[in-house]
């Protein structure tokens, strides 16, 4: 059963819990007041042991339509800055969780709401999901969205999405490299569940290591990337889990994870 927040609906269903988005008469526009909410509910998150992956997904007919555009009329450039820094807060949140994130996209992610699925780690979209950095329309260059989404999709697919604000389709998202996989519609669910329990059936400390090491590499040259990376096999190594794996694979029985 979900718990109601303000913005937000939390349920476990683990080895993951859903987070969804709650302002479906708004098509989950991302108010200051949802992303601070957003925000405490996955730092929450991570502090939970048997959570192992986190989906976020939106209520009613979208899954997120970005900023809320009648918090941004009408500002002083330090109320812009401000809501502009709680927005980075929890991008970067999302990207810093322990736990694996997947957005489970239907109906429409603009804007922010596109930032926040190329944020995430993993994404799954319905047949009928579009992804836009629309803001150009409206005379504001998506500067945000742009910098998860141009690190997900090669550099002239990002600046055409950017530069003309057109929509693209869930096949073309996943042909791009936006998301993982498009399904049914009615098969969303089922299919995020399904990844989610994959990765929670894997090593939790390998997993949360992982993801972390995984985004600290990407900012670094090869040979640098290669040397942090042997200092972090190396170290995993070491973990109980790690040493069970192996065990389990030379005594071909299945492993027994420790968390440790």
């Amino acid at each position: 059963m979900a718990v109601a927040l303000e913005h937000l609906l939390v349920e476990d269903a683990p080895p993951a819990v859903v987070i969804t988005l709650n302002r479906p008469d708004k098509l989950n526009a991302l108010s200051t007041g949802l992303m601070k909410e957003l925000t405490q509910e996955l730092l929450r998150q991570s502090e939970r042991k048997e959570i192992q992956v986190v989906v976020l997904k939106g209520a009613g007919r979208a899954f997120s339509a970005g900023h809320d555009m009648k918090e941004l009329k009408d500002r002083t450039l330090d109320e812009e800055r401000e809501i502009f820094r709680v927005c980075e807060t929890l991008m970067e949140t999302v990207r810093t969780l322990p736990q694996p994130v997947i957005a489970a996209v239907h109906g429409i992610a603009t804007a922010a709401g596109c930032q926040l699925v190329a944020t995430c780690d993993l994404a799954i979209a319905t047949e009928d999901a579009r992804f836009a950095t629309n803001g150009i329309r409206n005379g504001i260059f998506c500067y945000t969205p742009q910098v998860p989404v141009s690190r997900s999709i090669a550099r002239k697919r990002a600046f055409y999405m950017v530069i003309t604000g057109d929509f693209i389709d869930a096949k073309t998202a996943a042909e791009w490299g936006l998301v993982n996989a498009v399904v049914k519609a009615e098969d969303l669910d089922s299919e995020v569940s399904k990844l989610a329990a994959k990765i929670g059936g894997l090593s939790p400390i390998a997993v949360r290591t992982g993801k972390k090491a995984f985004y600290h590499q990407l900012d670094q040259d090869m040979s640098n990337a290669l040397d942090l990376m042997s200092e972090e096999i190396s170290c995993n190594l070491m973990t109980a889990d790690a040493q069970e794996g192996i065990s389990a694979f030379l005594e071909k029985r299945p492993p027994v994870w420790k968390g440790e």
